[in-house]
């Protein structure tokens, strides 16, 4: 018998009985739910219409808020959180929510489609961040697009929001609803069984690796912003589940003196502000990685296991020599990232293993890290070319050299031959063109819709030779290159 999805919309409690697991919350609110206030407008997380907020509670008993894509989001991921959509913003007294009620002053809306994938945005902000900066404004809502008004005014009701109160119904009881989802999450294992499907939620790593052992060909499923896509794009129907968001263990993230040590279900939002700490120039790459909402979503070890030749996190850590935890039943074994990756969409994972937590080194003395993105748009872009290079000098010489590239080959690859070309070389204009030249021969990129393989191949030398400028002449933070920039 299936497990009901228990969960808050608003305030009100529901229970949800065999559903389809591959059913989103979008469609669950426009076609079940009768709150046709959130848009879908992409259907793939991209454009921000579908924005709702998920609350949880978080470890001091209060709640914490975050945007995310419904059009992406599996219903039964919703079990033991809070819904909150633009339906249940209105106050006690009937009047609107700081966010909706600066959008109206500020004339932020036009045709109004999507205006509450806004306000839900802004929602969020409003709970999370107390009077942000006007630039940190533009990176929250750089995951909601608008198509009428041009976004000035819609910048300023982000600001103007915070002139219309403290607080709103949310915040006055947090503590009450937080114990609400506590009792509603349960400490068991969810299994949703609908349309022929199934769908498992484990909470422990045990639970999974048991699941898993017995399921080796299921779907794993953690933040849903790739398989998402699957049901959504391409239609795809997904028999079986294993949902990674609900297992504490891998949720968590630890420090000792040499290492950062990420669980694998570790959201970009909760991995980013540490490894920016240790690392800037990473820390920035995945401020430029996608949306907050997708941040909020997608996790470190989905990127990871995902094996995309194009995601932006492997680059980095093959150049940051990071290792992966590997779980099969009750085995565990350790994996360098460089070795993971064996062809297109092909990882060195057996039948009935996952990547339970990734390891960063912690910066050594003496090594630079550079990451670079490049891109068509500056925000919410996937990259053509993605390069991280983690140098060691002594003196003007390279002593070692630990080189990641994605978007060159059919797996995010090490630059092995172009590491050896600068190893022990002066760290010379001369030494860095001797190494574009060893590039050319160990990568073969291909063509496709966002670059040519000239193309890439050019940036890519190009990016080697700005980050030899950058860490001689005149260091600067790293940012996205344009085209024009990239091939000067």
């Amino acid at each position: 018998m299936s497990d009901p999805i228990r969960f808050l919309l608003g305030t009100d409690e529901r229970a949800i009985r065999d559903a389809d697991p591959n059913m989103t919350v979008l469609q669950w609110l426009r076609t079940r739910a009768a709150q046709p206030g959130t848009k879908e407008g992409c259907a793939e997380g991209d454009c921000g219409a579908c924005t709702v907020v998920v609350g949880e509670p978080a470890a001091d008993g209060r709640m914490r808020y975050r945007a995310v894509n419904g059009c992406i989001l599996f219903l039964p991921a919703l079990h033991g959180k809070q819904l909150i959509t633009v339906e249940h913003l209105r106050q006690p007294d009937g009047a609107l929510h700081p966010a909706q009620q600066a959008l109206v002053e500020c004339h932020g809306s036009q045709c109004g489609f999507c205006t509450p994938g806004f306000v839900m945005s802004m929602f969020a902000m409003y709970h999370n961040e107390d009077r942000p900066s006007r630039q940190r404004i533009q990176d929250v809502l750089a995951g909601n697009l608008c198509r009428c008004t041009g976004y000035r005014p819609i910048l300023d009701a982000a600001e103007h929001m915070y002139d219309l109160g403290n607080g709103d119904a949310f915040s006055a009881h947090e503590a009450d609803t937080a114990q609400r989802l506590t009792a509603l999450r349960g400490d068991a294992t969810l299994h949703v069984t609908g349309s022929g499907r199934d769908y498992y939620a484990p909470r422990t790593t045990d639970a999974l690796a048991d699941l898993l052992a017995g399921l080796p060909d299921a779907t794993i499923l953690a933040g849903g912003t790739d398989v998402g896509l699957w049901v959504t794009k391409q239609h795809r129907k997904l028999d079986t589940l294993l949902y990674t968001g609900d297992v504490d263990e891998m949720k968590t993230v630890r420090e000792d003196d040499d290492w950062i040590d990420i669980g694998a279900a570790v959201t970009h939002t909760d991995a980013m502000d540490l490894i920016g700490r240790h690392y800037p120039d990473f820390g920035e790459l995945l401020r430029r990685f996608a949306s907050v909402q997708i941040r909020n979503s997608g996790t470190l070890g989905g990127n990871i296991a995902n094996a995309s030749p194009i995601g932006d996190s492997m680059p980095v850590l093959i150049a940051l020599n990071a290792e992966l935890v590997l779980r099969q039943g009750s085995g565990r074994r350790t994996l360098p990232i460089d070795q993971f990756f064996l062809d297109y969409r092909k990882t060195a994972m057996a039948a009935g293993e996952f990547v339970e937590r990734i390891r960063v080194p912690k910066p050594a003395a003496g090594w630079q890290l550079r990451c670079y993105k490049l891109s068509k748009r500056f925000d919410q872009d996937i990259s053509a070319v993605c390069a991280a290079l983690n140098l060691r000098l002594d003196g003007d010489t390279v002593q070692d050299v630990r080189i990641g590239f994605g978007g060159m080959a059919a797996i995010p690859a090490r630059a092995v031959q172009t590491e050896a070309a600068l190893r022990g070389q002066p760290w010379s204009e001369a030494s860095v063109a001797a190494a574009g030249a060893a590039l050319e021969a160990e990568f073969k990129p291909m063509s496709d819709m966002r670059a040519s393989a000239d193309y890439r191949m050019l940036t890519a030398r190009n990016l080697l030779r700005k980050c030899h400028l950058e860490t001689t002449n005149h260091p600067a933070p790293t940012r996205v290159l344009d085209h024009e920039e990239a091939q000067a």
